[in-house]
């Protein structure tokens, strides 16, 4: 496939989540993560729900405004985490962060799924915190469980 219709796929699938975005919404449960930020700069802001049991990730929502880059990031996110074990949900954020920021990653180290499609951010820096949004509400909902 070539890089330009490749670039064209991925755009699909960035727009497909923004507008018809999985996981959004609230949970009903008690005992759920709760997490809210927003990316001032930009004016996106995401509410994030999480459902821990055994570690592992049973359950994830958001809520929130913004852009369509973190807005599809959310909803990629919440699809791509659920029924994860917490530490791998940690370690896909890490390889995500390392994927929008151009660094080097391993593709074969874990299955990221329609979150590739969000990998030609690194060319928009300005983007980068957009993209980002969704996973660091999650690395912060899960490390304060843990405290």
């Amino acid at each position: 496939m070539s890089l330009n219709n490749l670039d064209q796929l991925y755009r699909q699938v960035i727009m497909d989540h923004y507008k018809n975005p999985r996981n959004r919404g609230e949970m009903d449960q008690e005992n759920k993560l709760v997490v809210n930020m927003n990316n001032p700069t930009c004016g996106d802001r995401i509410q994030l729900q999480l459902q821990v049991e055994d570690e592992k990730i049973t359950d994830a929502k958001f809520t929130g405004e913004g852009c369509s880059i973190s807005q599809s990031s959310a909803s990629m996110m919440t699809d791509a985490i659920k029924g994860l074990p917490v530490k791998d949900a940690l370690h896909m954020s890490e390889i995500f962060s390392d994927m929008v920021q151009g660094k080097d990653y391993d593709e074969e180290d874990l299955e990221l799924g329609d979150v590739e499609a969000l990998q030609g951010v690194c060319k928009f820096p300005a983007r980068i915190k957009c993209a980002t949004l969704a996973w660091k509400a999650m690395e912060k909902a899960l490390n304060e469980q843990k405290h």
